[in-house]
């Protein structure tokens, strides 16, 4: 089944549209958030400054965190908890991240994003990643710039990555080139609402083919009648890069069709590395002659939102894919594989590849980190969590930034910030409330501490997204069994925060947390944070609160 574009803009026509596809409902969110957002900020905690900033991608520099995202949106925080725009979206001329916008990003802009198909009117741009590469070589020849990788799109297929670099964090960004492409088509043709001739050699395949880079076009590029084939090639959105423990730089991309793919990236140029020719990678997934190496999906199943984190101290890459539909009711939710390779193979908890088996549904597999959930100390609840990226900041803390929509009937959506920690089985498990400011005890915590009754949540693997999750009561007793809603038994480590409860002889393995709840008081309770090996993650909180600090 072919998903739908995901964030398409319409950027004129919102006020008239009554009944939408998927693929604009984004833009309908930005574009009627303020009443929205006036509404929700009268039900979540107050104490904090909160931005809505789509697909957020986070970055550090000095001792600010920026997070930047879809429509050209970013802000700035020096605690992550609170947040401070400093984009004007696509405001043009005069576009803080990109300056005369129009002409800046033509390049990317003559193949999508711009007045075309379903964007007709304005522009896409969406899901950036910005970071700062010491060995980009400048103009001037002087190293060091920060770069922008973002995509432009104006179908669910006809996409490209492109790049451009500052010195200035906050830019704007000077373009540089389009380094992939997708949606193109063998022949001549174009897409409904277009001018744009899709024919492949309008890409800079044609280009790299007469270099001698690519020896020709891959004839799975194509399907029947020479479409593009969505079932083996990729979306070319959705860009984040990492450095891999030797140093070598690396693209994640992609988004449904084909699959997540990798390229790597030349530090001094900022351009891909392209593999030249097809075959099959150190990990064993299937490498493309163009797009690269296929780590995730495919068969149009494939998620969304790659993001791929290296943790020094596990050794392990640990890959974040966005599954199911972004709106508030269409399940969006973040899963979480594993690879001691940056090429893979990225494996679940459950031994499960993240590259498919074929046209299935994709439920099965990844650990879900989180779905629809509302804690009693919660003014209102979370719904289609997603399109995350996640750090290691300077003292060893794992985060997760993700934006998150609420149940309460709208399209408006926030940033959120958790703490994640790592289990003994060395997957992370994320913390039940949003990040203000706590630290896990390293020593762990007093049985007193622990024992007593928890409001329980097992996030289970459905992509289903309609309704809030189920809270449970469990009591974890002194004698190490779990009664209440559920039987069973826990553990806990003494010395350290590790725990693991075991339910319906499934073992979920995680850390006993003491945080701030989502309450609009200074209370902090005792939580659990654990996974199975069957992928799925369960969270519990205290109902008995424990006196702050």
């Amino acid at each position: 089944m072919k998903k739908p574009s995901k964030r398409s803009v319409l950027y004129f026509v919102i006020v008239v549209m009554v009944v939408v596809i998927c693929v604009v409902t984004i833009e309908i969110v930005r574009r009627t958030g303020k009443s929205e957002q006036k509404s929700i900020s009268s039900q979540v905690k107050k104490s904090k400054k909160r931005v809505s900033v789509h697909d957020p991608s986070v970055v550090k520099a000095g001792n600010k965190y920026y997070v930047f995202g879809s429509h050209i949106e970013a802000a700035q925080s020096t605690d992550l908890q609170n947040w401070t725009k400093f984009t004007n979206s696509y405001k043009t001329p005069g576009n803080k991240l990109y300056g005369n916008l129009s002409k800046n990003l033509a390049g990317s802009f003559a193949w999508a994003g711009k007045d075309d198909s379903d964007c007709k009117g304005g522009y896409s741009v969406w899901a950036p990643y910005v970071f700062w590469n010491k060995n980009y070589v400048n103009d001037n020849g002087k190293k060091g710039a920060y770069m922008i990788y973002y995509c432009t799109s104006s179908t669910y297929k006809r996409s490209c990555i492109g790049y451009a670099v500052s010195q200035n964090i906050e830019g704007p960004y000077k373009y540089v080139d389009t380094i992939v492409y997708s949606g193109f088509t063998k022949d001549e043709a174009y897409d409904s609402g277009s001018e744009i001739n899709t024919k492949y050699t309008n890409t800079n395949i044609k280009k790299l083919i007469d270099k001698g880079t690519i020896k020709g076009p891959n004839s799975k590029w194509f399907g029947d009648g020479g479409v593009y084939n969505t079932e083996y090639a990729p979306n070319a959105i959705d860009p984040d890069l990492f450095y891999d423990k030797e140093g070598k730089l690396w693209m994640v991309y992609g988004s449904w069709s084909g699959g997540i793919y990798m390229l790597q990236i030349d530090e001094q140029t900022g351009r891909a590395i392209y593999p030249g020719k097809d075959g099959i990678a150190a990990g064993g997934n299937v490498t493309d002659r163009y797009f690269g190496i296929k780590i995730a999906g495919g068969y149009t199943r494939s998620g969304e939102g790659p993001f791929v984190v290296y943790d020094k101290n596990t050794g392990y890459y640990y890959l974040y894919v966005s599954y199911a539909g972004l709106a508030a009711n269409g399940g969006y939710n973040m899963r979480l594989f594993r690879s001691r390779n940056p090429q893979g193979p990225y494996l679940d908890a459950a031994g499960n590849k993240a590259t498919l088996k074929g046209n299935v549904d994709n439920a099965y597999c990844g650990i879900k980190l989180m779905g629809n959930y509302k804690l009693k100390n919660m003014r209102v609840g979370y719904k289609s969590c997603g399109h995350n990226s996640s750090f290691i900041d300077s003292n060893g803390q794992m985060y997760l930034i993700y934006h998150t929509r609420f149940n309460t009937g709208s399209e408006y959506h926030e940033v959120r910030v958790h703490q994640m920690f790592v289990n003994k089985d060395g997957w992370p498990v994320v913390a039940p409330y949003e990040y203000s400011g706590d630290n896990i005890s390293k020593e762990g915590y007093s049985e007193k501490d622990v024992v007593g009754e928890y409001e329980f949540i097992n996030h289970g693997t459905s992509n289903s997204g309609d309704t809030m999750l189920e809270t449970k009561k469990i009591i974890l007793n002194k004698d190490r069994t779990v009664t209440g809603d559920l039987k069973g038994n826990w553990t806990m480590k003494n010395g350290t925060y590790n725990m693991s409860v075991t339910i319906n002889n499934i073992t979920y393995k995680g850390v006993f947390f003491r945080q701030q709840d989502e309450s609009d008081k200074v209370s902090k309770v005792m939580t659990f944070s654990a996974v199975g090996t069957n992928n799925e993650c369960v969270w519990g909180s205290k109902s008995a609160k424990l006196k702050a600090n």
